[in-house]
This record gives structure tokens, C-alpha cells and sequence, in this order.
């Protein structure tokens, strides 16, 4: 198993709190035999078996799986015959296999369904994993035959997936501090073993903190403006916290909170913004100022151990964007334009605050809420219109499954003869046009206070044709659970949100690759999230909508006039979604193209002068994320690539043309994107991929056109 997707995996994923149980919690004694790690799973497609895992089992199949791994690595670093691609680089390849049994589905919980035995056992890892992986990559013997067929690679007559393979391992190498002096080595091995300690500090903090940043309401008549079961489901949340009679509103990771759009008390609302901004800076044992300045100098340290002016310049030069000018300068031409349309949507909703005689100026707090107001008089519509013809089931199987069959073949059985690790997981296995099983797909989208927030996919199991697997994906959203016997009734971002996942789950399902390393989503990040927003576009395409919105009364298909309007509207508030976007993905730069001499004193102060001088400082359009819970570049695997989103974002609309341009949702389309991308995960360079794909390098002008930048 190349150990460099194990730690991906384990930075993608967080825990959420500080909790620290004895070591013999941890530790209870597990054999081999009945340890369900320790050997690969009978199940269909090899699903972890959910039923038989406990907590104590997952410290023994660590312990385990890295001393095992260790032997495989010494074996094939101390092999006395020559190097060859096979004795290798193939070895590495195959070694690790219970290491990444174990992993896979340890981080997968940590996010999913989390408790502090695991939270406290991350901590314990995080440390020994990144020395674990240290001792794989700063190992000179191994690296030495990694470079010798490396130099020879020309002449080994092989495949161009084979070729890649060594090429990546070599970069893998070089990149870990392979070529560094052995002082050099040691210090590096330091820092990583306190960055992967840090990280998870983060995270755990700022997922801890996020649910006790709840707000509690008592008095019913303030929720005015929510759905009665949006009021019922608050009421269970504060009755499940002990608060029987009032409510309780759950703060999502984001800045701007979805109950802002609805609540007509603005008192509230401004609670909700408050609760939200304040996360990780408000003193105590969750503020993530200090781990914020720390992680930012480490970083900036490594990479100038590792020869490079910043953690940014590291980063990017193994992305497609490739420099920090490429990046600084899209930002930056993307910038001024969508803070000039945020401010004239600001203008707007002020002019609805002024006719409605509020007698205050627009704040960040109220924008979601005139934003729907300013919606509904100019479109005729509202989101909360919306809503009944938005059924979760409805969504996945006619909306998301249909036109993953129109475009692929593909379909969907439920099954209900399989170990899951929640009551509200479901699992499909998914069939290829010809019949032939393909994957299991799991769907996990109720939020609950185990599992973190936000959405993601993870791969519980990746396709291989070296080891004959299958894959196993899974698509995690954090969608409010209603009341027993309710609909669950999705807003328009929580569908955008499903169809959006699901494009990663069918870069997952779709690979067909030989090697792991090669896999599915393992793409530089910055090209990771084009596929998923590509699947975008069928959410709202005329013959998929009409599929699945459906009155989850009635039956009755949205009328034809409320369609229009929701079509007329796409471009509707870019200005602020671009801009709260951009902020975020700005902050991430300014913060990992520091200097170790650099680093400021004042995480927020920092923070405030870096919006200004990128000309991000509007008030009522705060980032998406602040520093101290911004996890994806603190705690995940965004650091100093939250720009992906919008470099992904002009493969996205140039694709969505194509499709456009011939036909859209049709087999033909769809059969060329799956062979010429979504297919070949890692196996072929990412913008050579796209290209084979487009039949030319990208445009950004539909990029531009769809949010109203152009010009």
C-alpha cells in the first residue's frame, strides 16, 4: 500500500474531541483470530465488517499492520538482488495491506462516527504514523533503488501506467526529504511528527467547539420563519442535549449558518453569526489561535528545510497550477469583480431593508435572509417553495441514480443483507451497463453529533487490478435529521450538495486502474474536485428535475413555471458566494506563503489585514471559514489548496459546454468522460487527462459567464 494514501486519508478525515481514556481502554488484548482486521474480509466486495469491529480492535491492527509493513519495507530495501520495476516498486505497491484495512476504516470513523476511545486513540497515532511513514521515505537503501530504476526507466520497456508508477514513486520520495542530509532528516522527522499532533488538535477542537457553539432558544415564537418540522427537529436537538421544552439551533462548519435564510428575528440571527465567528477564538480549551500560528511557522520551516521560500511553493509545484504566481494571480483577477457584484447585491438587499422601513444597515447576518426576499420579488419564487418537491429519496434514486444510468448504464440495488456502522446508512451495489457488478456505494447523510461536519467521500475499499478489487465508496452529507415519520425535505444547496458528492463517488466506482497508488480520486488536488462539480450540472438539467421533483405529497412534478424561475436564477448572489469563497481560498494562501521569519503574533489580527490587502475587507460577505476552524487547510489536506475549488471550477463549466454542445445527458457523452477520466484516476498526468477529454486546454471564460464575472 503506498503509505502516502493512508496519511491523505488521515488528514481528510477529523475527530472531535480532547477526551483521553486509559490505555487500557485502548488496548484490550485482540488475537489474530478475532481481530477482524487481520485478515481481509469475506464480505461482498470486501466490506469492512461493520458488526464485528469494536474499538479495541483497531490499536492491535495497528500496531500490527506498521510492524508487518516495516518488515515488507526492510525485505525490499535489503533484497540483494538487483532492482528491477517488479522487486520494488510493485513491492511497495503490495505491501501494507493490513495497515490499510485498518486505516481506511479508523478514519473513516473518526469522521463519521466518532467517540473519544477513537478520538484519544487519533491523537496517540497521529504521531507514530508520521514516523512510520518517515522511516519508509528517508530510508536511503530504498530510495537508492527507487532512483536507480528511476534512471533506467526509459529502457524497462514499460506500460505508461507502469512508467508513471515509478515516476510518482521517485517524486513521492524526493518530495518526503529523501535526498536531505541525515541531520537534516532527523529534524524533519520532528516537525512532521508535531504537524500530524497539531492537526488533529485542530480538528478535534474545532469540532468540539463547533457543537457547543449551539444556540438555545426557549421562547418558540423566535424561530418564526422556520418549518414546523425544522422547529420539531430543533426540539429534539435540545431534547437530546437535555433540554426538554426549548430548542436547539446546530452550528454547520461554514461561517453563514442555512437557519440565517429563514429566521425573521434578526436578534437570532445575529446569535447564529456570533456563536459561528467566535469558534476557536474565544479563550478556553478549544481556541485555535496558538495552534494556527504554530502549524503555519512548521510548515513554513519544513519547506525551507526542504528547499523551497514557502509551504505554498511546496505544495503547488505537485498540483496542476504548478506555481504560487499562477495561483495568486487567478485569485487576485477573480477578486475585484466579485467583490464589485457582491456590493451591488448588497445595494440591493438594502433597498429591500429600506422599503420594508428595517432602519439598519445590511449585516453579514442578514444577508442570507433579505438574499431570499430579494429572490422571491425578483424571481417570484423562494427557496422555502422549493423544498416539498426536494424529498431526499426522491433526489438520490430518480435525480442523482437516473442520471448516473443515462449517462453511464449504470444501476442501483439496495442491500439489505449487509453490517453497516449507523442505523441511518444505507447500502447500494451498483451494476455496470452490462450487468456486471461494479461497487457498493454507502450513503451516510443525516449530521448527528458523532460525525463531523460538511459532506465528503470516502473509499472504503479502492479498485485495483493488482489485487482484483473492487470499490467500496461512500458519500457522507450533514443534512438535519426530521422527526420519526417525516419527509426529509432537502434545500437546493443540500442537493447541489448530493449530486456534488456523487461526482466523487463516480470517480471512485469508474477507476480502472492496475496499481492502488493510481486509484480513483488519488489526483492532484486541485483537479480532484473538477469530476465532482461536473456532476453538478444534471441537478438542474431539464429531463433529471422533472425526474425527481416531485411533491412528496402529492406526487405532482414541480410546476413547469417554478422550474423556469429556478433556471432563471442560477446566477443569482454570485457575487457573494464567489466572494466568501475567494476569501477563504486568499487566507489560505496568504497564511502558507509565509517565511518561518514571517509568522505574526495575532492569528485574527493577521487575518484582517490579509482581507484588506487582497481587497476581501467587505463586512457583510465574511469568509466561508475563518483561521481557527478553517479545517480544511488546518486539519485536512487543503493547505495552501483551497484555490482548487475554483481551478477545478473552470474545467468544470469549459466541461459543462461540451456536454451542452453535444447533446448533454446521453450514453455517448457520458461512456467518453468515463474513458478518457473518470476511468484512469492517477494513472496519466491530470491535464493531459482533461485534455484528451476536451480536445484542447481549458477555457475560463465559461467560468466567468456562469458567475457573472465576464467583462
Amino acid at each position: 500500500m503506498p503509505l502516502s494514501r493512508l496519511l491523505i486519508a488521515a488528514t481528510l478525515l477529523f475527530a472531535t474531541s480532547n477526551a483521553f481514556p486509559t490505555s487500557a481502554a485502548m488496548n484490550t488484548p485482540a488475537t489474530a483470530t478475532d481481530n477482524p482486521f487481520f485478515s481481509a474480509s469475506s464480505l461482498p466486495y470486501q466490506l469492512p465488517p461493520f458488526d464485528r469491529i469494536k474499538d479495541e480492535h483497531f490499536l492491535p491492527a495497528f500496531t500490527e499492520g506498521m510492524r508487518r509493513h516495516d518488515d515488507e519495507i526492510r525485505a525490499i530495501a535489503g533484497n540483494a538482488a538487483a532492482p528491477t520495476f517488479d522487486n520494488t516498486i510493485v513491492a511497495m505497491e503490495r505491501a501494507g495491506q493490513l495497515l490499510e484495512r485498518v486505516s481506511k476504516v479508523f478514519f473513516s470513523m473518526t469522521g463519521v462516527n466518532t467517540n473519544p476511545t477513537l478520538e484519544a486513540l487519533n491523537l496517540e497515532l497521529a504521531p507514530r504514523l508520521s514516523a512510520h511513514n518517515d522511516a519508509i521515505y528517508l530510508n536511503a537503501g530504498l530510495f537508492a533503488r527507487v532512483k536507480a530504476i528511476y534512471e533506467q526507466r526509459a529502457k524497462l520497456g514499460l506500460d505508461a501506467e507502469s512508467l508513471r508508477l515509478v515516476e510518482r514513486y521517485h517524486t513521492d520520495f524526493v518530495r518526503a526529504g529523501a535526498q536531505l542530509s541525515e541531520a537534516d532528516k532527523a529534524k524533519l522527522k520532528t516537525m512532521n511528527a508535531e504537524l500530524a499532533t497539531l492537526s488533529t488538535a485542530f480538528s478535534q477542537n474545532a469540532l468540539k467547539d463547533m457543537n457547543a457553539s449551539a444556540v438555545v432558544v426557549e421562547d418558540r415564537a423566535r424561530l418564526a420563519g422556520l418549518s414546523e418540522n425544522e422547529i420539531a427537529a430543533a426540539a429534539e436537538a435540545a431534547k437530546a442535549r437535555g433540554m426538554a421544552g426549548k430548542y436547539v439551533l446546530t452550528i454547520m462548519n461554514t461561517t453563514g449558518q442555512p437557519p440565517q435564510a429563514m429566521l425573521a428575528d434578526r436578534g437570532l440571527r445575529h446569535r447564529l453569526q456570533e456563536s459561528s465567528t467566535v469558534r476557536g477564538a474565544h479563550g478556553g480549551e478549544f481556541d485555535n489561535r496558538g495552534l494556527v500560528l504554530t502549524m503555519a511557522k512548521l510548515r513554513a520551516e519544513r519547506a525551507r528545510l526542504l528547499g523551497y521560500a514557502n509551504h505554498a511553493e511546496y505544495v503547488l509545484e505537485d498540483e496542476t497550477a504548478r506555481t504560487v504566481d499562477a495561483v495568486n494571480k487567478m485569485l487576485a483577477d477573480m477578486a475585484k469583480p466579485a467583490v464589485a457584484n457582491a456590493r451591488k447585491e448588497a445595494a440591493a438587499l438594502q433597498q429591500m431593508i429600506d422599503a420594508e422601513q428595517g432602519g439598519f444597515s445590511l449585516e453579514a447576518h442578514d444577508w442570507a435572509y433579505y438574499a431570499e426576499k430579494v429572490r422571491k420579488a425578483r424571481y417570484d419564487f423562494d427557496a422555502a417553495q422549493l423544498k416539498p418537491y426536494l424529498e431526499m429519496n426522491s433526489v438520490l434514486h430518480n435525480g442523482v441514480f437516473f442520471a448516473a444510468n443515462k449517462l453511464y448504464g449504470l444501476s442501483f440495488k439496495q442491500r439489505k443483507d449487509l453490517p453497516l456502522y449507523h442505523p441511518d446508512v444505507q447500502v447500494y451495489e451498483v451494476f455496470d451497463a452490462d450487468g456486471k457488478p461494479l461497487a457498493l456505494f454507502i450513503t451516510d447523510f443525516y449530521a448527528r453529533s458523532s460525525k463531523r461536519g460538511g459532506a465528503w467521500m470516502n473509499a472504503y475499499v479502492d479498485q485495483s487490478g493488482l489485487f482484483g478489487t473492487r470499490p467500496v465508496v461512500g458519500n457522507h452529507l450533514n443534512v438535519p435529521k426530521p422527526p420519526a415519520g417525516e419527509p426529509t425535505l432537502l434545500t437546493w444547496d443540500e442537493v447541489i450538495t448530493m449530486f456534488h458528492e456523487f461526482g466523487h463517488a463516480l470517480h471512485g466506482m469508474l477507476s480502472n486502474v492496475r496499481y492502488p497508488r493510481f486509484s480513483g480520486t488519488s489526483v492532484p488536488r486541485d483537479f480532484v474536485e473538477f469530476p465532482s462539480q461536473v456532476n453538478e450540472m444534471w441537478a438542474d438539467w431539464p429531463e433529471v428535475l422533472k425526474n425527481y421533483a416531485k411533491h412528496y405529497q402529492t406526487g405532482e412534478a414541480m410546476p413547469q413555471a417554478l422550474l423556469d424561475k429556478v433556471l432563471a436564477a442560477r446566477k443569482f448572489n454570485q457575487g457573494f458566494e464567489t466572494t466568501e469563497y475567494l476569501a477563504a481560498a486568499m487566507l489560505d494562501q496568504r497564511w502558507h506563503q509565509l517565511t518561518p521569519d514571517r509568522i505574526p503574533a495575532d492569528a485574527l489580527a493577521f487575518e484582517e489585514h490579509a482581507l484588506k490587502s487582497d481587497g476581501l475587507d467587505f463586512a457583510p460577505v465574511p469568509p466561508r471559514y475563518r483561521s481557527t476552524y478553517f479545517s480544511h487547510v488546518f486539519a485536512g489536506g487543503y493547505s495552501a489548496g483551497y484555490y482548487a475549488y475554483i481551478w477545478s471550477a473552470v474545467l468544470d463549466a469549459d466541461s459543462v459546454e461540451w456536454f451542452k454542445e453535444r447533446g448533454g445527458l446521453n450514453r455517448k457523452n457520458g461512456d467518453w468522460f468515463r474513458e478518457k477520466l473518470l476511468s484512469r484516476g492517477g494513472s496519466a498526468d491530470a491535464m493531459e487527462l482533461f485534455k484528451a477529454f476536451r480536445g484542447r486546454e481549458p477555457s475560463v471564460d465559461p467560468l466567468l459567464e456562469r458567475r457573472g464575472l465576464k467583462g
